[in-house]
């Protein structure tokens, strides 16, 4: 892996498209065994959550369903503060066993208030799924119930994660290479 160059700023590897490939092989088994007798709908957050939603999805061994919802709160490489819901949620989640499945969560903000949303509409249970959490950002009172990655408070970009809405279709992780790791 070499390092790529978006908007004048230049990434440096971080993690390889197979360590993600095993951790999400992991994480999909977990929820396999967890949801065995159940049909969970699992909601991806787009757009970032795209390819580690799929990519779980597919590696499910038991039956469930697929949702989508468009969150934003990000520009550029700094966080809003605010939050907007771009797509809403079509399908019906009272009695469901939901998994939101999020590309990273790193002030919690975003999940914090799609959460609230989400609970009001009487879901049988609500589990959080996110392949990056930086714990030291971590504004609001949550804690993920899979991860895939714990990392430091470091902007990155690849594999779904972007910068202006570049570099998504990359398949390692990279951060920024002024950032020290």
């Amino acid at each position: 892996m070499n390092t790529v160059t978006y908007n004048g700023l230049t990434f440096r590897p971080f993690i390889s498209s197979e360590q993600i490939a095993k951790r999400v092989g992991e994480i999909a088994a977990e929820v396999s065994d967890a949801y065995k007798d159940r049909n969970p709908l699992i909601i991806c957050v787009l757009k970032g959550a795209f390819p580690f939603a799929s990519d779980l999805f597919m590696n499910l061994s038991i039956d469930a369903e697929i949702a989508f919802v468009r969150l934003q709160s990000y520009s550029g490489t700094e966080s809003t503060g605010s939050v907007r819901e771009v797509i809403g949620l079509d399908e019906s989640v009272k009695g469901r066993a939901v998994i939101v499945v999020e590309d990273i969560i790193d002030t919690g903000r975003t999940m914090a208030k799609f959460l609230e949303e989400l609970k009001a509409q009487e879901p049988a249970e609500v589990k959080v799924a996110t392949l990056l959490f930086k714990p030291d950002a971590l504004q609001e009172p949550l804690k993920p119930d899979y991860v895939g990655f714990s990392i430091p408070s470091k902007f990155i970009i690849g594999y779904g994660l972007d910068l202006d809405g570049l570099a998504r279709n990359l398949k390692d992780i990279y951060v920024l290479s002024t950032d020290p790791v």
